[in-house]
């Protein structure tokens, strides 16, 4: 609301040069009375409202009555700020009722401009206004002021706004950063929209009457540099925002001016042209001087705008009031060019390109690309150019994609309309950018490209360039092959036809073109010849240009986001689809026709990936079959010469992709597969038949034939179902013969061990499927088992591609008919699970020991990094196979222990396969994964102990390794004590066990040969509960003898060092054991719990006596302690003195019991007994049950 604390009546206010009374109240005394003067402004300011705002849409009416009639009055209770913020009236009759209020009284509708101005800020608070009489007082500085009353917690701020005083109240919550123009909600939403709008609609109204009476314009600009330099950001959001806006429309004002002063100067020409002497020649010179004052006042109003706002807010705190001021000024020097397209304002977008935050830079890259497109503005910006081109071209680094887009079309325009602006070696620097995994960048660099590659040396336009067929296409795509050969990203084609295809696709759908360059004889014009590695890198383009037409979709690792293709993109990609295929259903047999036989593999390769893209169902409907028969005789060919993995994978592919059952053409396809299996297997059976009759005999070009063919069979079989040939008799033949007369080559046997696993997985699959008879399940069973002892056998092979083939092979074979697969598939499958026994487990088991963990040996140091990164490829599959069949429980999960002490030592090349196993595995069973765990320290320990006897030492490095395997163990686990609680108990107890299960040979008073073990232990005794703690020590008591407890020395400090890190938390858990005691309890609880607490003391105080009379202490006493351990002991050790038996209470007879009774190493079952007794029954119980703990 505004309150007026001195305002002067309506009559007075309409005379404003007359005499006013400056208010004498300072501004205490009017923030005090501002509350009986703001009732009365109130009631006038609704009884205005009804006048004011007739013709607006009403929200509310009241009815009256006067004279006894009943009547209607349509009152809108709106101030302008609900008027803009709802946006449900037309903006243009919004202003229009303004204005005819500003011209009956002009300073109640600038009040409630300001009121507009005010609320628009989010201020909620109250806006009081003095008049003032003389405008250069010294008190009118002096009172300019904005502070914050620490008593009320209001913030104050007071400034002039002529011809009043403004003083602003508003709570100090507004500063929290909720604001119309940054709420949030479809209620808000619209809101900066209206509000500039109606600034806009405002300007364009009054632009020939009121804003040129030198106090509309003025008041409210005063407005607007005083909030605009408030500390509250609302104030300075708000206010930037609007004086932005009415900057833009008084541009468009001078630029009308601007018009009317150019019509009314050539209409005075005309008249001074005529002679004769009239009057209308002087009514022109008095427009025209008119207009000059006009404009003249609109100048000023700019200046005052640019000066008192812009320059100081362009570098505000805000970034938001930053890239208004920086998005408004692009728009200025864009609509006025000859007044603001110069140095002195183009310097400030200059300097903001620097600017921390990423939307001011792109609102400077983006007006900087309305400027750019204009070729007349680039004539002005040569020295602009010239000292921040190098920021720009920087900028296309930027972090934000979208930053770099805008300065790539920056530049991308200051090539097309600057002369020499950018250097060759400033073009080589955006060319790689095509490459780039961000799309729209890519997009934005492609663009520069094709302007640079294709439309630089063009003087067409590009539309007609984009239509013509002739010698252009065939020169830019040299060129384009040539810039693709250069680059350093030209093995991947796919990422430079995405770029280009918005810019290029013209091009790109050339496939007449590209064929013709591809089918060119070699003798050829010299000037359109392709060499060798041209028409490579053009098959390459060619196939991603098919690729891009036919899916519509980016390469991988380019994200195309969640763009759902439109119905005219998808006809697009239909049409382009059906082209392609018409083109190449006659080509591609052409093509492969001549690069078959002497052309390089690449272009093989990229050929025979085309029919994949195919609409094969225009074979039939354009009735194309024989074209249909010249490709596959063509493929055929291939096969028949070619022996590379690479090009026959791709044979079977397009076979594979051209026999769908749903095509008309799938029986014609099918018979040229027969006819081509029909040739390789009768060809195979007859070269195994002459080797196993000739034997030694069969030379070397046979073994070569026989070994092509048997892959060219394998390839296919990987993909086809050739069953029906029984391949597997064969090669179950040729593998025997290599078992015992060793006179297969190692090339032959590893295509005879993977088509034999082909054929059994097809049988399986058909099995599943229920298609195959009753016999043939019985044989799938009987083959399986007997290519698994062959597998097994070549196990111990000499050449080791054969031995690793052979161990991949049958480890997918024992997963494959594992229980657990083959009961999740058929249930006609289930019968032919296999379960490998132990003596096949304990060969795997070993092979990978063998093959896998060996230490880098002296032969692979000689060897380039390619080849050793190859060895280590191969062992982690090895080794990836074999986790396998633990994870899936194929074999016994005992078998990894062997696995799992590898961890820490190759850990660099093999540790995220362990780790994944033994969490896999702990997912499965975790009891069991813990005895693993501890079976693979207790093979280490054991190793360690073989290894170096009684020299081995806590100390020693393979002990500290082992500690810190046992730590990465302990890990593991997780920090979910509870889930892991019986696994953690079985551990322990299992280390317990193995601890002191071997006695020494050299006497009882030496300690266990595998006490040391107890220091690993220790690694997981965080891993357990408070009360499993106390469970476990009362498990480890039992294997301490009398003797034990006496000893001292070095060799028991494992001993101790487990004690202590069960003991870590006992006085925790006894207090809050004692706590829960102390509650009501019955007598025989009490006496018995206090006869038990009682036997205990005086034991404990026989052995102290014992131990005053010279004797030894118990001996984790006596062995060294760490600095906190012995600060420790010296604490007990003082409140066992101090306090005596006779002085103490039953509780502190407990607490002091429950604190050293964990010392006694004797009468063993009966401190289990009493320590069991006084912890939580069920706990103990649960753990008894997994450390098998009888309470007897």
């Amino acid at each position: 609301m505004i309150a007026d604390a001195e305002m002067p009546g309506r009559d007075s206010c309409q005379k404003e040069n007359e005499s006013h009374s400056e208010s004498d109240n300072d501004l205490e005394n009017q923030r005090r009375g501002s509350q009986s003067t703001t009732a009365s402004w109130k009631r006038r300011r609704d009884q205005s409202e009804k006048s004011r705002r007739r013709s607006s849409t009403p929200r509310s009416g009241r009815k009256i009555r006067s004279n006894g009639h009943q009547q209607q009055d349509e009152v809108e209770a709106v101030t302008l700020f609900e008027v803009v913020r709802m946006g449900k009236s037309a903006m243009q009759s919004v202003v229009d009722d303004w204005i005819e209020e500003y011209k009956q009284d002009r300073n109640a509708a600038l009040l409630d401009l300001i009121l507009f101005f005010i609320q628009c800020s989010g201020c909620r608070g109250m806006v009081t206004a003095e008049v003032f009489q003389n405008m250069h007082s010294p008190d009118i500085r002096r009172k300019m002021t904005e502070e914050f009353d620490e008593e009320t917690g209001l913030q104050y701020k007071k400034f002039m706004v002529y011809p009043w005083i403004l003083n602003v109240t508003w709570p100090l919550e507004l500063d929290s950063g909720d604001y119309p123009l940054t709420m949030t909600g479809p209620y808000w939403k619209k809101f900066k929209s209206n509000f500039c709008e109606f600034l806009t609609v405002l300007i364009q109204h009054c632009q020939y009457t009121i804003i040129h009476d030198e106090y509309l314009m003025d008041t409210v600009i005063s407005l607007l540099a005083g909030l605009s330099d408030s500390q509250l950001r609302a104030f300075r959001h708000t206010s930037t925002l609007a004086a932005m806006k009415l900057m833009t429309a008084l541009i468009n004002v001078s630029l009308s001016l601007r018009v009317q002063l150019h019509n009314t100067q050539r209409q005075c020409e005309v008249e001074k042209s005529n002679r004769s002497h009239n009057r209308g020649l002087e009514a022109l010179v008095q427009k025209k001087g008119e207009i000059l004052e006009k404009q003249e006042n609109i100048e000023n109003l700019m200046n005052a705008i640019f000066k008192g706002i812009f320059v100081h807010r362009y570098r505000d705190a805000l970034f938001e009031i930053r890239a208004i001021c920086i998005e408004e000024i692009g728009i200025w020097m864009k609509t006025s060019s000859d007044r603001f397209l110069t140095d002195s304002y183009l310097k400030y977008v200059g300097w903001t390109l620097h600017d921390k935050q990423s939307d001011v830079r792109l609102k400077c890259l983006i007006g900087l690309v309305n400027l750019y497109s204009d070729k007349e503005c680039c004539t002005k910006m040569d020295l602009f150019t010239c000292r921040f081109k190098d920021r720009i071209k920087s900028m296309i680094l930027d972090k934000e994609s979208e930053v770099a887009v805008q300065a790539i079309k920056v530049l991308t325009l200051m090539m097309q309309n600057c002369d020499e602006a950018l250097s060759s070696e400033d073009c080589k620097q955006l060319y790689h950018f095509v490459y780039s995994a961000h799309r729209p960048v890519a997009l934005a660099a492609a663009e520069f490209l094709h302007w640079k590659l294709f439309c630089s040396q063009d003087s067409e336009v590009q539309d007609e360039v984009r239509e013509r067929k002739d010698t252009h296409h065939i020169s830019h795509l040299k060129t384009l092959v040539n810039f693709y050969l250069k680059s350093e990203g030209c093995t991947h084609s796919a990422y430079l036809v995405d770029s280009l295809w918005d810019s290029s696709a013209f091009l790109l759908k050339d496939w007449e073109s590209m064929t013709a360059l591809l089918l060119l004889q070699d003798g050829g014009p010299e000037e359109e010849a392709f060499t060798d590695l041209q028409k490579a890198a053009l098959v390459e383009i060619m196939l991603s240009s098919i690729r891009q037409a036919a899916e519509g979709l980016p390469p991988g690792g380019r994200c195309l986001g969640k763009k759902v293709p439109m119905g005219k993109e998808r006809k697009s990609h239909l049409d382009d689809r059906a082209k392609l295929t018409e083109h190449f259903i006659v080509a591609l047999p052409q093509l492969l026709a001549k690069y078959s036989t002497h052309g390089e593999k690449v272009i093989k390769l990229n050929l025979l990936q085309i029919p994949q893209y195919f609409d094969l169902e225009v074979y039939s409907t354009s009735q194309l079959e024989k074209h249909l028969d010249t490709l596959l005789k063509q493929i055929k060919e291939i096969v028949e010469q070619e022996v590379g993995s690479e090009v026959l994978e791709f044979c079977s592919k397009a076979y594979l992709f051209l026999s769908k059952e749903e095509l008309a053409a799938h029986e014609q396809v099918e018979h040229a597969k027969s006819q081509l299996f029909d040739q390789l297997v009768g060809r195979f059976n007859q070269l195994l038949k002459d080797f196993l009759h000739k034997g030694d005999r069969f030379d070397e070009d046979e073994s070569y034939q026989m070994w092509s063919t048997l892959k060219r069979i394998t390839t296919f079989h990987n993909a086809h179902d050739i069953t029906r040939w029984n391949l597997l008799n064969s090669t179950c033949k040729l593998l025997k013969s290599g078992l015992e007369d060793g006179n297969v080559t190692e090339p032959i046997i590893i295509q005879a061990i993977k088509c034999s696993y082909f054929h059994i997985m097809w049988q399986l699959s058909k099995v599943s499927e229920g298609i195959s008879p009753q016999s043939m399940q019985v044989l799938v069973g009987k083959q399986m088992r007997g290519f698994c002892y062959i597998c097994r056998r070549y196990l111990t092979n000499v050449s080791s591609v054969v031995r690793e083939q052979a161990f991949v092979i049958l480890c997918d074979l024992l997963l494959v008919f594992s229980h657990e697969v083959l009961s999740s598939g058929h249930e006609n499958i289930e019968p032919f699970a296999y379960v490998p026994e132990a003596s096949l487990q304990s060969e795997l088991v070993a092979f990978v020991m063998d093959h896998v963990f060996i230490p880098q040996d002296n032969e692979n140091v000689n060897k380039d990094e390619e080849c050793k990164v190859g060895i280590l490829h191969n062992r982690r599959n090895l080794l990836a196979a074999f986790c396998k069949l633990i994870v899936f429980s194929v074999v016994e999960m005992d078998i990894a222990a062997d696995i799992f002490k590898q961890y820490i030592k190759y850990y660099i090349d093999y540790g995220d396969i362990i780790k994944e196993t033994l969490s896999r595995t702990r997912q499965i069973d975790k009891i069991q994964c813990a005895k693993t765990l501890i079976q693979s320290l207790k093979q280490l320990f054991s190793e360690l102990v073989q290894a170096e006897g009684s020299n081995a030492t806590r100390w020693s490095q393979p002990f500290i390794s082992i500690k810190d395997l046992a730590r990465r163990f302990s890990l593991t686990f997780g920090l979910d004590q509870l889930k892991a609680r019986e696994a953690m108990s079985m551990l322990h107890k299992n280390g317990i066990e193995f601890a002191f299960g071997d006695v020494n040979a050299k006497g009882t008073n030496q300690p266990p040969c595998n006490l040391a073990f107890l220091d690993i232990l220790s690694e997981f005794s965080t891993k357990l509960l408070k009360t499993d703690k106390r469970t476990v020590f009362h498990y480890l008591e039992r294997f301490i003898t009398d003797q034990m407890a006496v000893e001292s020395g070095e060799e028991w400090l494992p001993l101790a060092a487990y004690r202590r890190s069960l003991l870590d938390t006992r006085d925790d858990d006894t207090t809050s054991t004692c706590s829960g005691e102390r509650s009501p309890s019955s007598p025989v609880q009490h006496s018995s719990r206090a006869a038990s607490l009682k036997r205990r003391h005086q034991t404990e105080d026989s052995i102290s006596n014992e131990e005053q009379k010279g004797k030894c202490l118990p001996s984790f006493l006596m062995s060294p302690l760490t600095p906190t351990e012995h600060r420790d002991h010296e604490r007990h050790a003082r409140r066992y003195t101090k306090e005596t038996p006779e002085t103490m209470d039953q509780d502190g007879l407990q607490s002091l019991c429950s604190e050293h009774g964990t010392t006694i190493m004797g009468n063993q079952e009966r401190t289990v007994t009493e320590e069991a007794a006084e912890s939580p029954g069920s706990d103990i119980d649960d753990l008894n049950e997994v450390l098998d703990i009888d309470n007897d």
